[in-house]
Parts: structure tokens; sequence; C-alpha cells
């Protein structure tokens, strides 16, 4: 059986999000011919992230080894926090290792940490092993840059990683034998970028549908532990970190809010909208994203915020326990959210907030699992409050907000389940050892 060497700084028991792909593909690997090794940082460097809970997924007999990072105190009096610089040094000797030791096909880089990824250069002309990128996110991102942007966080940190970016993509990228993505923006923004990355083996793979977790809900039910209240309310819940890019989103959702307010106040009472894990940061200095908006729209005291994380078993717990789901859309048009395919599990009425011609807009389009609101729309930019309030309005009302189509199991099958997710990546690591065998 091929071996891939898997490089995930993010397992679990951390919770974040660039390592679910990985772990809801884990137990599929070897069904399409590959025998997975995973090499991460130990889980005591992002304490503020675990969720113990995830282990539980995890195939009992995948092999997954783990390397030091420098210790986040010691890096913080340099001012460093980043996992990927923490870790770079030994997880470079920690893959030395296991390459020379044991006899692997090939290297597959599945993070967001891409600080990481210029490793895969130095060990493909030291064993001679090609290496796949994974991009959930864009490295080099333009976002801050375009007009009417917000300022970019993190003061010089966000420098240093534009010039990180910067100096290392284009030669990292350039030696990748092949690149899976969420997106197909983020392969034809690198393409206009380098002309030659037409040439690479490319291939959209999005985020799979957990449904294993799902099962997993089923044989060990328990209640979520966030109690949706006041009672004899309706709850639409949003799950998920609200960064900068989610403002407009918001100003949009809670206009709406106020629309159904001024026109009907004793539905607009009956309705509460929970945003949960709003924040990366740990609970000690996370802020607020969505209920500052909301009071600058008079409606805040119809919005309940959690800014800290939960458990991701509790996220899905928390939904499905939900009256409906909110889906908000990034100004990115690029953003792929991997929150989706779980909203979509739940089988709860969702109201989706997506920017035209987005691939948010294009993915809802594909599964008809919500009412959508598109934003931005040419000659239609100021329908979307009136939009939303409308259907709060019939959330309001107690009114079943059925999706325009059911659950599509034979779709999911097909495109969104994670084994079918895992079977595209393993479709791309063969085509990889089949170039390299071809004369």
């Amino acid at each position: 059986m091929k071996r891939v060497l898997i490089i995930s700084p993010h397992f679990p028991p951390v919770n974040a999000p660039d390592c679910q792909r990985v772990r809801m593909s884990l137990p599929f690997y070897r069904e399409f011919g590959w025998e997975p090794v995973v090499l991460a940082a130990e889980p005591q460097h992002r304490a503020d992230w675990h969720d113990l809970s995830l282990l539980a997924t995890l195939p009992a007999d995948i092999e997954v080894h783990h390397c030091p990072a420098m210790a986040l105190g010691l890096s913080r009096l340099v001012g460093i926090s980043n996992l990927g610089i923490r870790v770079l040094p030994y997880l470079n000797r920690a893959a030395q290792q296991l390459l020379r030791n044991g006899r692997f096909d090939l290297v597959y880089f599945s993070t967001t940490q891409f600080v990481v990824t210029p490793l895969g250069r130095l060990w493909r002309r030291r064993f001679g092993v090609p290496y796949v990128i994974d991009l959930q996110d864009p490295w080099r991102n333009d976002y801050y840059e375009r007009p009417g942007a917000p300022p970019p966080p993190g003061g010089w940190k966000y420098q240093f990683a534009r010039f990180t970016a910067w100096l290392f993509e284009e030669r990292t990228f350039a030696g990748a034998s092949a690149f899976v993505s969420v997106s197909h923006h983020y392969f034809r923004d690198l393409a206009r970028r380098y002309p030659w990355f037409q040439k690479k083996l490319q291939t959209v793979v999005p985020f799979g549908a957990p449904q294993a977790d799902f099962d997993y809900l089923a044989r060990h039910p328990e209640p979520p532990s966030i109690t949706l209240l006041p009672a004899g309310c309706r709850h639409w819940v949003a799950a998920g970190s609200l960064g900068p890019g989610f403002s407009h989103s918001l100003r949009v959702l809670f206009a709406g809010l106020r629309r159904l307010r001024d026109a009907d106040p004793a539905a607009a009472s009956r309705l509460r909208l929970h945003f949960v894990g709003t924040s990366y940061a740990p609970a000690s200095s996370a802020q607020h994203s969505a209920r500052p908006v909301a009071a600058a729209y008079g409606v805040a005291d119809l919005v309940v915020e959690q800014p800290e994380r939960i458990g991701y078993l509790d996220s899905l717990r928390l939904l499905q326990s939900a009256d409906g789901l909110l889906l908000l859309g990034s100004d990115d048009r690029a953003y792929s959210p991997s929150k989706i395919y779980p909203y979509y599990m739940t089988r709860r009425p969702i109201i989706a907030l997506a920017h035209a011609d987005s691939l948010l807009a294009e993915l809802l389009t594909q599964l008809r699992c919500a009412h959508v609101v598109t934003l931005l729309k040419p000659g239609e930019e100021t329908q979307p409050p009136g939009q939303i309030a409308a259907l709060l309005a019939r959330a309001a009302a107690s009114e079943t907000l059925a999706t325009p189509t059911p659950l599509n199991l034979t779709l999911s099958d097909r495109f969104l389940s994670a084994r079918a997710v895992t079977a595209r990546q393993c479709a791309v690591f063969d085509q990889v050892l089949a170039r390299r065998a071809a004369p």
C-alpha cells in the first residue's frame, strides 16, 4: 500500500478549522490505497483550543507522530505566537527522521500554517518525495489592500506574514507536484500571479460533510452545553468566527431585524439570534463582534453572543437544538465556509447571506438547502434588509421555513461526504505518482 505523510500541525485534541479535513478523511484513505501517517505539533502547544471529544472520532489504528514546538511563553518574548513558526525546526527534524526510516510515496501539507510548506522543497531534494499542498485558505491575500477594506489586524505581525508569503510562496508552490483547494478562486488568483501555475495539477476538493460525526452524536445523545434562552422564543444560531470581513453581512442582517421590529415589535420580540464562538482569542481577551453592530441598529436586546469557542461536537449539538441557522458570507468572494456542510446535515432551516458572484453563493445554489439573500447584487443593493425582515417575520410566527429541497442523500454521497472527498484527494495522489512514473 502506498504511504502518505500528512503534515497537519493542528490535530485533535486541538480543535482548529484546518485539521478537520484530515480528521474526517483518516477513516477512508486505506480504502483508496493509501496508508496515512500524521505528523502534528504536540497538543499542549495549543492548549487554548483543546476539545477532547474529537479524539473519539479518530480511528484507533492510525499512526500519529507529534513533535515539540517553542513554548508560547518564550516565543511571546519576541512577539511570536504563530504555531507554524514555533514548530518549524522541530517539524523539520521529525519529518526527516520519518522520511529517512520509512518508505513514503508522498508528503501532503493540509494546514493553513503555510510557513511550514517550504520544507517540502527541502524534503523533495533530500529524499525524492513529491509534495502536495492543500489550499484551505490563500497564503497571499490582497483582501485588506482592496478599496473599502477594513484596516488589517495584527499590526507588524500582519506585515511580517505578508512578507513571508511574498518571499516563499512562488518557490514553494513551483516545487509542489499538485494542489487541492476548497475554492477555484484560489487557483484563478495563483494563475494570474504566476503564469506557470496553469500547468500544475490542480483539483478543487470541497470540505466534506461530517456524516460520521452526526452518527456519533446519535449514538451518544447529550444536551449542548449552551441552553438557548429565553424559553418560548424562536432561536436562530450562527456558529463560528466573525472577522472584519463579515461586517457587511452583519449590518444587513441587523438592518433587516430592525425593520421587523419597526413593523411588528411583537414578532421581533419572539426572536433571539445567537452567535457562538465568534472569536479565536482566549476567553479572557475575546471580544464581541456581533452585539456592537446589533446595538448600532437598536436590536442588541434580541442578540446573544458568546465569543469564546466551544467544542466541535458540542457546536453540532447546539446547531441541532436550534430552530434555524444563520450562515453569513464574507466580503471575500472566495470564502468557502466549512460550516456549510454541518449546517446542511442538521436538516434545520437556514437563512444565508451570500455576496453576489461568491463561492458561497455558488455552493448554496448547488445544494439548494437555504433561503439565500444575495448581497450587493447589481441593481438590487437596497433589497436585502427587506428580504431578511420577511424571512425573520416568518420565523417569528413559527412558520416552517422549509428549505427549497429536502436533504439529498444521493448528492451527499456523491459530492459532499467525507468518503467522496477523500477519494478525490487520493485520486490526486495517484496522478502525482503516475506523472512521475511516466517517461
